[in-house]
């Protein structure tokens, strides 16, 4: 999953979402689990003070010494549950063993009408209590008021640890929930990875057409991919018709132009002569180039380098005989992504003029070169010849410059190269070769072998 993909957003953009879900679920089940504790400690205070209620006026006496609540914690010192029985005045006239050693402080507020009043005091601990009070009228003595704390500090503190235990488990289940929706990411978006490997297929000359079953968002897309192929494969076609239809219309009356001037012994015969190979020479130069783009312009094309070149060097030195041509080709070489006949031409001329030139030797390698993550072939061309200044190599790749007039040959043939390695987006570079002669450097692009997954 890397940085910048949709994967990655999708990921980041639901954990961040799941991350504020759960703080806040935690801080919510705390708020509802603070709230039973709450809840339950005010029943159990009720039912507390009831239980005294009903002892007094049994009793019709606050001061009985049978009085008391069953709840040891009611008899346990700064235990915080503490009861009392107050008169009119104030005075205190029962309370619970635990209450030794405090006074509880009044409850601000108003009775309600059934003669309840509850709220929060503090005692002299320090602890949160919750009190609730009610009054009753006696016979014997008139109007008492009874009071009964629970300690909330205790809430307070299993509210506190069952937050820490809410977070600790929540977050665990954040993180497989996180790993859940990554893995859900990655798989929703597997068929456009599908999707750019059928594509990519298409390109590195594996398949003529983008092939596959794609979900129902993206398989238009592929629809889509593969009518632009088609279409670029009918513009070229028939741009390419369209050249050679102009090339042949040419020729007819540049060849009658030719023959109307070739018979004519003046200025005006030989000048249109001129011009007329000269427009000749420019018509099969655009034509010759446009066939190059045409040929090369296709995607899907892909050819295998290491038997191209190992059967041209065989061919090669069976050509030239008292030649010695050396090849040095890895087994894994990498494939080139194009047309076989164009690496045939370019290798071919290469390895053509290194005989023509050589003394003796010839020594044709290649190995994978990779850079910035891409990966290309470099064909290195050797001869013990004479070789080439730095002012002639870069001459000798212009069309039709040629050094030795004696040597047969069109002077096209490394133009073609370059031509060619122009279009492939390569480079052709010529050196000093460690032979003594010439050195040719041809880089070009690599592509998947054939039935692999990718390069070797």
């Amino acid at each position: 999953m890397t940085r910048g993909s949709i994967a990655f957003r999708l990921f980041w953009l639901s954990a961040g979402w799941l991350i504020v879900a759960l703080v806040a679920t935690a801080f919510l089940l705390t708020e509802l689990y603070s709230q039973a504790l709450d809840r339950d400690l005010t029943e159990s205070l009720d039912f507390q003070i009831s239980s005294l209620v009903g002892q007094t006026l049994e009793a019709n006496s606050p001061s009985s010494p049978d009085m008391g609540l069953a709840d040891t914690r009611f008899s346990r010192p700064t235990s915080g549950w503490y009861w009392q029985i107050r008169d009119e005045a104030g005075q205190l006239i029962n309370f619970s063993p635990s209450l030794v050693g405090t006074v509880l402080p009044e409850l601000v507020g108003a009775f309600s009408g059934s003669g309840t009043r509850a709220g929060m005091v503090t005692d002299d601990f320090g602890q949160t209590l919750r009190a609730v009070e009610r009054w009753i009228t006696l016979d014997s003595i008139g109007r008492v008021v009874i009071t009964v704390t629970g300690n909330y500090s205790d809430v307070e503190g299993r509210v506190v640890a069952f937050r820490g235990q809410a977070i600790i488990v929540l977050a665990v289940v954040g993180i497989i929930l996180a790993a859940m929706s990554g893995m859900i990411a990655r798989f929703a978006l597997r068929p456009i990875e599908r999707l750019r490997e059928a594509v990519e297929a298409v390109r590195e000359g594996e398949r003529s057409a983008v092939e596959g079953s794609f979900p129902q968002e993206i398989s238009p897309l592929a629809d889509e991919v593969n009518e632009l192929l088609r279409s670029n494969t009918q513009i070229i076609e028939r741009a390419r018709a369209q050249v050679g239809n102009l090339a042949h219309g040419l020729k007819t009356p540049l060849a009658v132009l030719r023959n109307e001037a070739d018979g004519q012994k003046t200025a005006l015969g030989s000048a249109v002569l001129a011009e007329t190979d000269n427009m000749t020479r420019i018509v099969s130069t655009y034509l010759e180039k446009a066939r190059l783009a045409a040929r090369s312009s296709v995607v899907g094309k892909r050819t295998d380098t290491h038997a191209v070149l190992e059967r041209l060097g065989r061919v090669m030195g069976k050509l030239h005989k008292g030649h010695d041509v050396a090849i040095d080709l890895p087994e894994s070489l990498a494939w080139f992504r194009g047309d076989e006949g164009d690496l045939e031409e370019m290798a071919g001329n290469l390895l053509d003029n290194a005989c023509k030139w050589a003394k003796a030797s010839v020594k044709l390698s290649a190995h994978d070169v990779t850079e910035a993550g891409n990966r290309s072939i470099s064909i290195i061309v050797e001869d013990d010849g004479p070789g080439l200044s730095d002012e002639d190599a870069r001459a000798v790749l212009r069309r039709g410059v040629r050094l030795d007039e004696k040597t047969p040959g069109s002077g096209l043939g490394l133009d073609i190269v370059k031509e060619l390695v122009d279009v492939y987006g390569g480079q052709l570079v010529l050196t000093r070769s460690t032979l003594g002669g010439l050195k040719a450097i041809l880089t070009l692009p690599a592509a998947r072998r054939s039935g692999a997954g990718a390069l070797p």
